[in-house]
C-alpha cells in the first residue's frame, strides 16, 4: 500500500475543507508542494491536530489534489475505488433501463468522490477521461474496479492532462473489442454518431441532453434556426426533427461541416437542405447584420475559451459582447438559447451578462427557462463550481 503523507492545513481554510469542499489549491497546505509527486495520497489535518480527510495529489488547473475520503482509517485501494463507482452506478440504475437514451455519465468525478475523473457510457462502451497524473497513476485500481462492476463492449479512455492541461494523443484503447466507428447511439430517440478513438472530443456533449430535448420537443417547430459554435451540429439535429423551417450550422472547424452531415444523415435528414458553414462565428454575424439576415431562434453554446486567427474568446470577459452580436440577428419575439460551460461564474453573474447585453443593445427580454446539469452529471453542494453548466433560454422583445 502506497505511503500517507501527513500535511496540514493552514487555519483560515480549514472550515471550508469541514463542510465538504473537494479541491485542494496550493495555496492552502503548509507543506511545500514542490516535494509532493502526483498520486502521493494525503492525510490532512487542521493546525489543531485533528483529521479533516484523505486527499490524493494531482495538478489540475488552479488545484493541487483532491480529498477523497473523510474516514482516517479507510484504505485508498482497488476496493476503495469499487466502492466509489458502484454506488455512483447505482445512483444511474434508471439510466441504463432507459432504452430511448443510451449514451450518459455513469461517474462524475468530485460529484461521486473521486475528482480528477469521469466515465460516460456509450451503448456498451465506456470512455475514462482522466484529469490529472495523479488519478491516472491510480490507472489500474481504477480499470480493475470498472470490468469486474459491468458488462462492457469495449473501454477506451481520454488523458487530459499535458502540461497545458489538454488532451494528450494516443491510441486511447485499453481493453475489451475495439469499435466499428462511428457507433450510434441513442438521446431521447435521436441517433447520434460517436468516435470514441478520434481525438479529445467523441462527437457530443452529454451535458445538453437536457437542452436539446427542449429545443426539438417546445421551441424548433416552424422557426428558422442558427446553430453557432455547432461543432457536430447536434443542436440543429434536434431543430430539424422538431420541425424547424431550416437550419444553419457555423463553426469555424474544417472538419465540423463533415461531422455534421454525419449527424443529419444519420437521422435520415437530408443534410443539402440545411446549411452547413465553416466560418469565424464572429464573421458570421457581422455577415448577417450585413445581408440583414434574422433568425426564430438562436443557439449560442460558445466554449468557455477559444482562440482564432482574429479572436480570443473568453466567456467570463467575451460573453457579453458576443449576446448583442446574437440579439442583433435574431428576430422580434425570437429565442436566444444563451449557455456557458464556464466555471469561473456563476449563473448570477451570467444573468447579469444577460441584462447588460440587451440594456446595451436598447431591447428587451424574458428568461423563459433556465437549465444546469442534468442528473446523471452529479454535483455536490460543497462545491457549486462543479454545477458549471449555465443555459437560458431567453425571449427578444422589441
Amino acid at each position: 500500500m502506497m505511503t500517507e503523507l501527513r500535511v496540514t492545513l493552514k487555519s483560515k481554510f480549514t472550515n471550508k475543507y469541514k463542510r465538504g469542499y473537494p479541491l485542494l489549491t496550493k495555496d492552502v497546505l503548509q507543506h511545500d508542494n514542490a516535494q509532493l509527486e502526483e498520486g502521493a495520497l494525503l492525510r490532512v489535518f487542521d493546525e489543531g491536530n485533528q483529521f479533516i480527510g484523505k486527499a490524493y495529489y494531482g495538478l489540475q488547473n488552479k488545484g493541487v489534489g483532491w480529498m477523497i475520503s473523510d474516514n482516517e482509517n479507510e484504505k485508498i485501494d482497488e476496493a476503495f475505488f469499487k466502492n466509489k463507482m458502484s454506488s455512483a452506478f447505482n445512483h444511474r440504475k434508471l439510466f441504463f433501463k432507459d432504452t430511448s437514451t443510451t449514451a450518459f455519465r455513469v461517474f462524475n468525478g468530485e460529484g461521486d468522490g473521486l475528482g480528477g475523473l469521469t466515465i460516460d457510457y456509450f451503448d456498451g462502451f465506456y470512455l475514462i477521461q482522466w484529469y490529472n497524473e495523479g488519478i491516472y497513476s491510480f490507472k489500474d485500481q481504477n480499470i480493475s474496479a470498472l470490468t469486474e462492476l459491468v458488462t462492457y463492449k469495449g473501454i477506451y479512455q481520454k488523458k487530459r492532462f499535458d502540461k497545458k492541461g489538454q488532451y494528450i494523443e494516443d491510441d486511447d484503447f485499453i481493453t475489451g473489442e475495439r469499435g466499428a466507428f462511428p457507433i450510434f447511439v441513442k438521446e431521447n430517440d435521436v441517433n447520434i454518431a460517436v468516435h470514441l478513438n478520434d481525438g479529445a472530443m467523441v462527437g457530443v456533449f452529454l451535458d445538453q441532453r437536457e437542452v436539446r430535448k427542449r429545443i426539438r420537443d417546445t421551441y424548433a417547430s416552424g422557426k428558422t434556426v442558427l446553430n453557432t459554435f455547432s461543432y457536430t451540429g447536434v443542436f440543429s439535429v434536434f431543430a430539424a426533427l422538431g420541425g424547424a423551417l431550416s437550419t444553419t450550422s457555423v463553426d469555424l472547424a474544417n472538419r465540423s461541416k463533415p461531422k455534421t452531415i454525419e449527424q443529419f444523415s444519420c437521422n435520415g435528414i437530408d443534410y443539402e437542405a440545411q446549411h452547413i458553414i465553416v466560418q469565424d462565428v464572429f464573421n458570421f454575424f457581422k455577415f448577417a447584420v450585413k445581408k440583414e439576415l434574422k433568425y426564430d431562434l438562436v443557439i449560442l453554446d460558445p466554449p468557455s475559451f477559444a482562440r482564432s486567427k482574429k479572436h480570443t474568446f473568453s466567456a467570463a470577459k467575451d460573453y457579453k459582447d458576443l449576446l448583442k452580436d446574437a440579439i442583433s440577428v435574431t428576430e422580434k419575439n425570437g429565442v436566444i438559447v444563451a449557455s456557458t460551460n464556464a466555471s469561473n461564474f456563476d449563473m448570477k453573474k451570467f444573468k447579469g451578462f444577460i441584462e447588460k447585453a440587451f440594456k446595451e443593445s436598447n431591447k428587451a427580454y424574458h428568461i423563459l427557462e433556465e437549465f444546469t446539469l442534468p442528473a446523471d452529471f452529479k454535483t455536490i453542494p460543497a462545491y457549486k463550481e462543479g454545477n458549471y453548466l449555465k443555459v437560458l433560454f431567453i425571449k427578444k422583445r422589441d
